[in-house]
């Protein structure tokens, strides 16, 4: 027996384990309880802005209704210009928010029992997009409504991602057209389209027949392929070379990895061959590929790396622009005031052209407000009307594209220029939404690091300051 040891004290109360296990649970469950109690409030608000949009739609519908024999463009404008509206209030593209509308008002009105188990909380939103999404290919409503009973009693109790295989497999269950019929209308929604990424990279996705992405896939995978395949027999032959004691120089060798190389090989091909059929007798073949590229001066001379962006969207890295600005038959000097960075005029003017270069340099993407269309690809818009006696000037010109330069005038909206090319746009609501040109970051150069001459070239000696490149 110790001696040393401390006397025990038999009168205290024993430390149970399981308490402090309880109070971590306990806390827990709070935690748990304020979550699931937020997420009710988030449904709830955002079922009620479903509501709201799904009743802005049918008022729209019934505005058409009035319109009787109008024109396709004039049916279609009390629709578009609601979503403009609830677009420029909310920032959000009115094509999305048009779209959103649609959605909303089938949501309230085909699939009630869904929205109201939305709204108090039952399930998220995301859960509602997949029920939509399914039942969107049941042309009966009776098995749309067998359909949602099943779909909606698995949903309320499991995650989104276990339950869109459900929802598809009872929706191709109940649905009565054909696996054929049903390809020919999906075939009609195929599309191309680009998503921007981070580091001066974007995606080019397409949604196309099976059998035809597929086989894209597989001729572009067997092309990569046979490329890697020529440039392991030149290593070969190489290595051979040099075994047999030749003096040999050393071949370029092609270190690009396969995904690499199909991403090239598409590309490539994109950008330089003609399609197989031509409907224009071979005019397809003449379009070449356009951007518009900003870049600063300094980073163009080698003394920046940043500021490189193209057509507004994502910034692209500078050797790249610097081959673009190589290879490009004429280009427009922009000059941008020193602290707010606005563009103050282009060095090039004609009465038409240097003016549109000079909006488009200003504000990179069409005005209205929420949309990201280049300015290259959009319209000039007078915003006091030329009949009306509006300028033509700067101070009174703005890129719009189509879709918008018709909405904007078919609508009501008007526009104010403010100074610094900032817009004011008025819409027939009465409400005011201000638009400013394109932030523009200025990058300056480091006066502690040596000028980057870009790929392969060499530093030039210090000389007397030239002019810019342009």
């Amino acid at each position: 027996m110790d001696e040393t040891a401390e006397p025990v004290d038999e009168t205290a109360e024993p430390v149970d384990e399981c308490d402090g296990r309880d109070a971590v649970a306990r806390k827990t469950a709070a935690f748990v309880d304020e979550i699931l109690e937020s997420r009710r409030l988030v449904a709830e608000g955002q079922a009620r802005e479903a509501a709201a949009m799904a009743e802005a739609y049918a008022f729209t519908q019934e505005q058409t209704a009035l319109l009787g024999s109008a024109t396709v463009k004039a049916r279609e404008m009390p629709l578009r210009a609601m979503a403009a509206e609830i677009g420029a209030a909310t920032r959000v593209n009115d094509s999305t928010v048009q779209s959103r509308l649609f959605e909303c008002h089938r949501l309230v009105t085909e699939y009630a029992p869904t929205f109201e188990a939305w709204r108090a909380g039952k399930v998220s939103q995301a859960h509602t997009k997949v029920i939509v999404e399914f039942g969107a290919d049941l042309p009966d409503s009776d098995a749309r409504a067998a359909y949602e009973k099943d779909v909606l009693d698995y949903a309320v109790k499991t995650a989104t991602g276990r339950l869109r295989p459900y929802a598809q497999q009872v929706a191709d269950k109940l649905n009565p057209r054909t696996v054929q019929e049903r390809h020919e209308v999906a075939a009609c929604k195929q599309r191309v389209f680009v998503e921007d990424l981070a580091d001066g990279m974007s995606m080019l996705a397409t949604i196309a027949p099976s059998t035809y992405v597929h086989g894209a896939f597989d001729r572009v995978t067997r092309e990569a392929r046979e490329i890697k395949a020529a440039d392991l027999r030149t290593r070969r032959e190489y290595a051979e070379r040099r075994a047999r004691g030749e003096d040999v120089e050393e071949p370029w060798f092609d270190d690009r990895t396969l995904d690499q190389i199909r991403a090239d090989l598409v590309m490539d091909m994109l950008l330089t061959a003609a399609p197989t059929i031509d409907p224009t007798g071979g005019g397809l073949a003449a379009i070449r590929a356009t951007v518009q590229v900003s870049i600063p001066a300094t980073t163009l001379a080698g003394t920046t790396s940043g500021g490189a962006e193209l057509n507004g969207k994502c910034a692209i890295d500078p050797a790249t622009v610097r081959i673009l600005t190589g290879n490009a038959p004429g280009f427009d000097r922009v000059f941008l005031h020193p602290v707010t960075a606005e563009v103050l005029t282009t060095d090039r003017y004609t009465p038409t052209a240097g003016l549109k270069r000079f909006l488009t340099a200003r504000y990179v993407r069409c005005a209205f407000p929420g949309c990201r269309r280049p300015a290259m690809r959009s319209e000039i818009d007078h915003h006091h009307e030329y009949a009306n006696g509006g300028k033509t000037d700067g101070d009174n010109l703005g890129p719009c594209c189509t879709r918008h330069h018709v909405t904007r005038h078919a609508a009501g909206w008007t526009v104010e220029q403010l100074s610094g090319g900032r817009l004011r746009f008025t819409a027939p609501s009465g409400k005011v939404y201000i638009e400013d040109p394109p932030p523009r970051v200025m990058f300056l150069p480091d006066p502690d690091s040596d000028p980057d001459p870009g790929p392969g070239l060499e530093p030039e000696p210090p000389s007397e300051p030239a002019s810019p490149p342009f």
